[in-house]
Protein backbone atom coordinates (compact mmCIF):
# COMPACT_ATOMS: atom_id res chain seq x y z
CA UNK A 1 0.00 0.00 0.00
CA UNK A 2 1.45 3.37 -1.04
CA UNK A 3 2.01 6.18 1.45
CA UNK A 4 1.99 8.69 -1.39
CA UNK A 5 0.31 11.96 -0.47
CA UNK A 6 -2.70 12.98 -2.54
CA UNK A 7 -2.20 15.96 -4.86
CA UNK A 8 -5.47 17.39 -6.18
CA UNK A 9 -5.41 20.07 -8.89
CA UNK A 10 -8.22 22.34 -10.11
CA UNK A 11 -9.01 21.75 -13.80
CA UNK A 12 -11.21 23.96 -15.94
CA UNK A 13 -10.94 21.97 -19.17
CA UNK A 14 -9.29 18.97 -20.83
CA UNK A 15 -6.04 20.86 -21.47
CA UNK A 16 -5.71 21.56 -17.74
CA UNK A 17 -6.52 17.96 -16.94
CA UNK A 18 -3.89 16.50 -19.26
CA UNK A 19 -1.19 18.85 -17.93
CA UNK A 20 -2.13 18.15 -14.30
CA UNK A 21 -1.97 14.39 -14.79
CA UNK A 22 1.34 14.71 -16.66
CA UNK A 23 2.74 16.66 -13.71
CA UNK A 24 1.76 13.99 -11.21
CA UNK A 25 -1.70 14.99 -9.94
CA UNK A 26 -3.62 12.15 -8.29
CA UNK A 27 -7.05 13.71 -8.64
CA UNK A 28 -8.76 16.71 -10.24
CA UNK A 29 -11.41 19.08 -8.97
CA UNK A 30 -13.56 20.13 -11.93
CA UNK A 31 -15.04 23.61 -11.87
CA UNK A 32 -15.94 26.52 -14.08
CA UNK A 33 -15.96 30.29 -13.43
CA UNK A 34 -13.13 30.89 -10.98
CA UNK A 35 -14.29 34.51 -10.71
CA UNK A 36 -17.05 33.00 -8.55
CA UNK A 37 -14.55 30.66 -6.80
CA UNK A 38 -15.65 27.66 -8.86
CA UNK A 39 -19.09 26.56 -10.05
CA UNK A 40 -20.42 23.33 -11.59
CA UNK A 41 -18.89 22.70 -15.02
CA UNK A 42 -20.98 21.72 -18.01
CA UNK A 43 -21.73 18.09 -18.80
CA UNK A 44 -19.75 18.54 -22.02
CA UNK A 45 -16.68 19.76 -20.11
CA UNK A 46 -16.92 16.83 -17.73
CA UNK A 47 -17.16 14.39 -20.65
CA UNK A 48 -14.17 15.94 -22.42
CA UNK A 49 -12.04 15.76 -19.27
CA UNK A 50 -13.18 12.23 -18.45
CA UNK A 51 -12.11 11.05 -21.89
CA UNK A 52 -8.76 12.89 -21.69
CA UNK A 53 -7.42 11.50 -18.38
CA UNK A 54 -7.75 8.40 -16.25
CA UNK A 55 -7.29 9.81 -12.74
CA UNK A 56 -10.24 10.43 -10.37
CA UNK A 57 -12.38 13.53 -10.94
CA UNK A 58 -14.36 15.37 -8.29
CA UNK A 59 -17.08 17.56 -9.80
CA UNK A 60 -18.11 20.77 -8.05
CA UNK A 61 -21.83 21.09 -7.24
CA UNK A 62 -22.29 24.84 -6.76
CA UNK A 63 -24.32 27.33 -8.79
CA UNK A 64 -23.60 30.69 -7.15
CA UNK A 65 -20.74 32.52 -5.49
CA UNK A 66 -20.65 32.32 -1.72
CA UNK A 67 -21.59 29.51 0.65
CA UNK A 68 -25.38 29.72 0.54
CA UNK A 69 -26.95 26.90 -1.46
CA UNK A 70 -29.25 29.13 -3.46
CA UNK A 71 -31.78 27.18 -5.52
CA UNK A 72 -31.54 23.64 -4.17
CA UNK A 73 -33.74 22.29 -6.96
CA UNK A 74 -31.17 23.52 -9.48
CA UNK A 75 -28.37 21.88 -7.49
CA UNK A 76 -30.27 18.60 -7.33
CA UNK A 77 -30.75 18.81 -11.10
CA UNK A 78 -27.02 19.38 -11.59
CA UNK A 79 -26.24 16.36 -9.42
CA UNK A 80 -28.62 14.18 -11.46
CA UNK A 81 -27.14 15.46 -14.71
CA UNK A 82 -23.59 14.72 -13.61
CA UNK A 83 -24.55 11.27 -12.35
CA UNK A 84 -26.08 10.48 -15.74
CA UNK A 85 -22.89 11.74 -17.42
CA UNK A 86 -20.84 9.28 -15.38
CA UNK A 87 -19.45 11.43 -12.57
CA UNK A 88 -18.76 9.37 -9.47
CA UNK A 89 -17.05 11.82 -7.07
CA UNK A 90 -18.16 15.30 -6.03
CA UNK A 91 -17.41 18.50 -4.10
CA UNK A 92 -20.10 20.49 -2.27
CA UNK A 93 -20.78 22.35 0.94
CA UNK A 94 -23.28 24.95 2.11
CA UNK A 95 -23.95 27.05 5.19
CA UNK A 96 -27.20 28.55 6.44
CA UNK A 97 -27.53 32.22 7.35
CA UNK A 98 -26.22 31.53 10.87
CA UNK A 99 -23.05 29.85 9.63
CA UNK A 100 -24.13 26.31 10.42
CA UNK A 101 -24.16 23.44 7.94
CA UNK A 102 -27.20 23.74 5.65
CA UNK A 103 -28.37 20.20 6.27
CA UNK A 104 -31.52 20.55 4.19
CA UNK A 105 -29.51 21.42 1.08
CA UNK A 106 -26.64 19.02 1.72
CA UNK A 107 -28.89 16.07 2.54
CA UNK A 108 -31.04 16.61 -0.56
CA UNK A 109 -27.99 16.68 -2.80
CA UNK A 110 -26.25 13.75 -1.12
CA UNK A 111 -29.44 11.72 -1.58
CA UNK A 112 -28.91 12.09 -5.35
CA UNK A 113 -25.32 10.86 -5.24
CA UNK A 114 -26.18 7.22 -4.49
CA UNK A 115 -23.35 6.78 -1.99
CA UNK A 116 -20.69 8.41 -4.18
CA UNK A 117 -17.65 9.87 -2.42
CA UNK A 118 -17.58 13.62 -1.88
CA UNK A 119 -15.64 16.50 -0.35
CA UNK A 120 -17.14 19.16 1.90
CA UNK A 121 -15.31 22.22 0.64
CA UNK A 122 -14.06 25.42 2.23
CA UNK A 123 -17.46 26.39 3.59
CA UNK A 124 -16.07 24.79 6.75
CA UNK A 125 -13.63 27.71 7.00
CA UNK A 126 -16.60 30.11 7.28
CA UNK A 127 -18.58 27.97 9.72
CA UNK A 128 -19.69 29.44 13.04
CA UNK A 129 -18.45 26.25 14.76
CA UNK A 130 -16.17 23.87 12.84
CA UNK A 131 -16.44 21.09 15.39
CA UNK A 132 -20.24 21.23 15.44
CA UNK A 133 -20.35 21.21 11.64
CA UNK A 134 -18.17 18.10 11.46
CA UNK A 135 -20.39 16.30 13.93
CA UNK A 136 -23.56 17.41 12.11
CA UNK A 137 -22.28 15.90 8.87
CA UNK A 138 -20.59 12.83 10.35
CA UNK A 139 -23.24 10.30 9.36
CA UNK A 140 -23.82 11.45 5.79
CA UNK A 141 -23.00 8.73 3.24
CA UNK A 142 -19.98 9.29 1.02
CA UNK A 143 -18.35 12.16 2.92
CA UNK A 144 -14.67 11.26 2.98
CA UNK A 145 -12.83 14.60 2.74
CA UNK A 146 -12.80 18.17 4.06
CA UNK A 147 -11.13 20.78 1.83
CA UNK A 148 -9.90 23.41 4.28
CA UNK A 149 -7.28 26.08 4.87
CA UNK A 150 -8.06 26.07 8.58
CA UNK A 151 -9.12 29.72 8.30
CA UNK A 152 -11.09 31.97 5.93
CA UNK A 153 -7.85 33.92 5.56
CA UNK A 154 -5.91 30.98 4.14
CA UNK A 155 -3.38 28.39 5.22
CA UNK A 156 -0.94 30.89 6.76
CA UNK A 157 -3.59 31.82 9.33
CA UNK A 158 -5.06 28.34 9.53
CA UNK A 159 -2.02 26.24 10.42
CA UNK A 160 -2.86 25.97 14.15
CA UNK A 161 -6.39 24.77 13.35
CA UNK A 162 -5.16 22.30 10.75
CA UNK A 163 -2.64 20.83 13.18
CA UNK A 164 -5.24 20.58 15.95
CA UNK A 165 -7.74 18.84 13.67
CA UNK A 166 -5.09 16.47 12.32
CA UNK A 167 -4.38 15.44 15.92
CA UNK A 168 -8.05 14.43 16.27
CA UNK A 169 -8.09 12.14 13.23
CA UNK A 170 -10.36 9.16 13.83
CA UNK A 171 -12.48 10.82 16.49
CA UNK A 172 -16.21 11.28 15.79
CA UNK A 173 -16.54 13.88 13.03
CA UNK A 174 -12.83 13.73 12.25
CA UNK A 175 -12.74 10.51 10.22
CA UNK A 176 -12.72 12.24 6.78
CA UNK A 177 -9.36 13.07 5.25
CA UNK A 178 -8.06 16.64 5.60
CA UNK A 179 -7.35 18.08 2.14
CA UNK A 180 -5.42 21.33 2.64
CA UNK A 181 -6.02 24.11 0.15
CA UNK A 182 -6.51 27.85 0.04
CA UNK A 183 -3.32 29.87 -0.11
CA UNK A 184 -1.25 26.70 0.27
CA UNK A 185 2.46 27.22 -0.45
CA UNK A 186 5.35 24.83 -0.78
CA UNK A 187 6.93 26.00 2.48
CA UNK A 188 3.83 24.84 4.37
CA UNK A 189 4.30 21.21 3.37
CA UNK A 190 6.95 20.00 5.86
CA UNK A 191 4.97 21.09 8.93
CA UNK A 192 1.69 19.73 7.59
CA UNK A 193 3.23 16.42 6.50
CA UNK A 194 4.90 16.04 9.91
CA UNK A 195 1.45 16.34 11.47
CA UNK A 196 0.23 13.42 9.38
CA UNK A 197 -1.72 15.44 6.82
CA UNK A 198 -1.51 13.64 3.50
CA UNK A 199 -3.73 15.43 0.98
CA UNK A 200 -3.16 18.78 -0.72
CA UNK A 201 -5.15 20.91 -3.17
CA UNK A 202 -3.76 23.55 -5.54
CA UNK A 203 -5.32 25.91 -8.06
CA UNK A 204 -3.40 29.08 -8.75
CA UNK A 205 -0.14 27.39 -7.73
CA UNK A 206 -0.52 25.15 -10.78
CA UNK A 207 -0.80 28.22 -13.03
CA UNK A 208 2.27 30.46 -12.66
CA UNK A 209 0.95 32.68 -15.47
CA UNK A 210 -2.41 33.21 -13.74
CA UNK A 211 -5.94 31.88 -14.15
CA UNK A 212 -6.10 33.07 -17.76
CA UNK A 213 -3.39 30.51 -18.58
CA UNK A 214 -3.69 26.71 -18.44
CA UNK A 215 -2.28 24.39 -15.82
CA UNK A 216 1.50 24.09 -16.14
CA UNK A 217 2.71 20.50 -15.89
CA UNK A 218 6.11 21.62 -14.60
CA UNK A 219 4.47 23.58 -11.77
CA UNK A 220 2.43 20.53 -10.78
CA UNK A 221 5.56 18.38 -10.96
CA UNK A 222 7.31 20.71 -8.50
CA UNK A 223 4.54 20.01 -5.98
CA UNK A 224 4.61 16.30 -6.71
CA UNK A 225 8.35 16.17 -6.10
CA UNK A 226 8.06 18.21 -2.89
CA UNK A 227 5.39 15.83 -1.57
CA UNK A 228 7.42 12.77 -2.53
CA UNK A 229 10.67 14.05 -1.05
Amino acid sequence: MSNRAVLEVIALDAEDAVAAQAGGADRLELVTDMAADGLTPSRETFAAIRSAVDIPLRVMLRVADGFAAGDVDVLVGKAREMRRAGADEYVLGFLDEDGHADLVAVERIVAELDGARWTYHRAIDRAADRDALRKQLADLPGLDTYLTAGSPDGVDAGIPTLLAEAARTGQPGYEPQILVGGGLQLHHLPQLRAAGIDAFHIGGAARPAGWSAPVDAAAVREWREALDA
